[in-house]
């Protein structure tokens, strides 16, 4: 049995600690919890077990009024399973301790009413560890999911379905997986996935492909079963095939510099410039991979899809003030790019701070060359052609602004003011 330990997190995770607009602390907690809980696992790995249990039976419970419409809290639910359910699955335990701890999961399940614990569920033929404990929890849900889904009538949900199909595949019981999956009238990836585990359990490599690529329909997570696909293949050593036909799809981030960062980790023999070319032709706008082209030091490249593409004159402004000690003149046509970019109306909720910055990177580009004055008739001429663009006005003014008629005054002020500093301390 685990020692006993009193867990910080239980009270902070409470039933209805958490109101509507809770989000953000109850992501906090969340990520204390789960630290707490692998520090322990490091001295004492069963009671870091009942922890995780402690843990999945308060998500529900604790997050139930708060609201989840960002998606915050969520990712923050997903990645507390990720990290802890390892723990509970490598903790040692005798049958009597893993069927209580397991009893008490389930509980859980029963009373998620969002289905935070989906990876739960997705993971219990692990958590059952022994084919006969996985056998004997599938036979309790599997008459009821084959009834669910031989029904004519469409709508029937069983609670556990992961659990049911987790626990088959645990159980070696791979043939009365994939008949129950045939019942389904839709492919459905979050269930099939199962499927195509229990094909590659018996070595059926091409046909756990096929039946992944079957998978595919409405509403069906595509880039899901590309991940899937891409890490079969690499799992047995076909990377170029893994390549060509899932990762530029399966590794798609928020931004292009992270979707390029993932491809080139799990790509190292892969040409880090082609990937990129790969990305730009596939995506169709290569400007999305200006700032991945950048980062990779490949300047040129970058360049050329900040002129074909639609790259963020922001991000233009930004590489035009990091790289002017680096490459000067690469910084002063990037420069003026931002500029011009902005004026053909480019970018998002822009700003006039966000011009006057473009502008003193430009600049200082075109100073660090030594054409500041030829810099700032191009600039003038930009901003003279569209004078009733916005953002004109300001870009005008900057232009017009002598820097050499402000120069003297501040410079007497500042021996003005060292003076009487001087003054004062001798007073004294």
């Amino acid at each position: 049995m685990p020692a006993i330990h009193t867990w910080t997190f239980k009270p902070r995770l409470r039933s209805r600690a958490f109101g509507w607009k809770g989000s953000h602390l109850a992501c906090q907690r969340l990520k204390e919890a789960v630290a707490e809980i692998k520090k322990v696992a490091r001295v004492d790995p069963v009671t870091a077990a009942d922890g995780v249990v402690c843990l999945m039976e308060r998500i529900w419970p604790a997050f139930m009024d708060v609201d989840t419409s960002s998606g915050a809290l969520g990712g923050a639910v997903n990645w507390a399973q990720n990290e802890s359910l390892p723990i509970l699955i490598e903790a040692p335990a005798d049958r009597k301790t893993r069927d209580k701890r397991l009893d008490r999961l389930w509980q859980a399940i029963r009373d998620d009413g969002v289905n935070y614990l989906w990876m739960v569920e997705g993971r219990w033929g692990e958590l059952c560890c022994s084919r006969e404990v996985a056998s004997r929890w599938a036979d309790q849900l599997l008459g009821l999911l084959q009834a669910a889904w031989s029904d004519p009538r469409p709508g029937n949900y069983v609670r556990g379905t992961g659990v049911c199909l987790s626990s088959l595949v645990a159980a070696g019981r791979h043939q009365e997986l994939l008949e129950v999956l045939a019942l389904q009238r839709f492919p459905y990836w979050d269930d099939r996935k199962f499927g195509m585990q229990a094909l590659l359990s018996q070595g059926r490599i091409d046909e756990a492909l096929a039946y992944a690529e079957a998978s595919r329909g409405l509403n069906q997570p595509d880039m899901a079963i590309d991940a899937a696909c891409e890490k079969l293949l690499l799992d047995v050593g076909r990377v170029d095939e893994a390549y060509e036909k899932y990762a530029l799809t399966a590794n798609s981030s928020s931004t292009g510099l992270a979707t390029f960062r993932a491809i080139s980790r799990k790509y190292p023999g892969r040409d880090a410039k082609k990937i990129l070319l790969d990305l730009a032709t596939s995506s169709g706008d290569p400007g999305r991979w200006f700032a991945a082209a950048k980062d990779a030091g490949f300047l040129d490249l970058a360049l050329e899809f900040a002129n074909t593409g639609r790259t963020d004159p922001r991000t233009l402004s930004r590489a035009s003030r990091d790289l002017v000690k680096k490459d000067a003149r690469y910084c002063l046509r990037i420069g003026r790019l931002a500029i011009q970019r902005i004026f053909e109306g480019y970018g998002y909720e822009l700003t006039g701070a966000d011009v006057v910055d473009a502008f003193n990177h430009f600049m200082a580009a075109a100073e660090t060359l030594g054409i500041a004055s030829q810099a700032r008739a191009d600039m003038l001429a930009i901003a003279t052609k569209q004078p009733g663009a916005a953002f004109s006005d300001i870009l005008m003014r900057q232009c017009s602004f002598d820097r050499q008629v402000c120069e003297p005054p501040v410079k007497a002020m500042r021996t003005e003011q060292r003076t009487w500093t001087r003054r004062s301390t001798t007073k004294h």
